[in-house]
């Protein structure tokens, strides 16, 4: 099986250039996440980093979608609205570049005043991997913050979110040992949206956390 395109209507060509290589090329670019373990889940400085791309207030409306969260409650943008939120896209199995971007999003509401930390909006990329052991374990190892909220469901609402924000998501299955096996290679994005619900700057891996904070500080303000 194999998953329906999701860059057949992407609005802008950097994130169909990027998606385009993310999913040809998974796992290229590990040494630059390896440098994310920094504490302040900034590279070094030589490493590149996407500075962002923005957009004005009122430019571009966040696409409204409604899933569940890991406690089985709706969550949807238009619940959020009134304080800002960071909407990426999370593979909850994956054991490669997933960890270092949870953990910079972790950093994001720690740089941040408590009255004004975004919700971290994680909408699953793997309909099979998002089991509650399997959330458990992340917010676990991941140290999640209280703010990030896992956004789940089926394979048809997950992939209609993420053509909506031209993220591109590539499936392998695999049988081993008479197991189904589900690989992703996906489009690691992290899109701020304002109180008002407008997309205003859109980030891809690797990023810094101080970039994403001061993107949701400007908005907040």
């Amino acid at each position: 099986m194999s998953a329906e395109p999701s860059t057949t209507r992407v609005p802008w060509l950097k994130v169909a250039l990027v998606a385009a290589a993310v999913v040809v090329g998974a796992g290229v670019g590990i040494g630059v996440a390896v440098a994310q373990g920094s504490d302040d889940g900034s590279t070094a400085k030589a490493a590149p980093h996407d500075p962002g791309t923005f957009w004005a207030a009122g430019a571009r409306r966040a696409p409204e979608f409604t899933l569940r969260d890991q406690a089985g409650r709706p969550i949807s943008l238009r619940s959020l609205r009134g304080r800002p939120a960071v909407v990426a896209f999370i593979d909850p199995v994956c054991r490669n570049h997933c960890p270092f971007e949870a953990r910079i999003l972790n950093d994001v509401t720690k740089r941040l005043p408590g009255g004004s930390r975004p919700t971290v909006v994680a909408v699953s990329v793997n309909p099979w991997g998002q089991a509650p052991a399997d959330l458990r374990l992340d917010a676990r190892k991941w140290h999640l913050v209280p703010q990030w909220r896992w956004a789940l469901g089926s394979y048809s609402q997950l992939s209609r979110v993420w053509r909506q924000y031209a993220i591109g998501v590539q499936v392998r299955t695999k049988t081993l040992g008479g197991v189904t096996v589900h690989e992703v290679d996906h489009t690691e994005g992290a899109y701020v949206v304002d109180p008002q619900g407008w997309q205003r700057a859109l980030f891809l891996y690797p990023y810094r956390a101080q970039d994403v904070a001061d993107a949701v500080r400007r908005v907040s303000a």
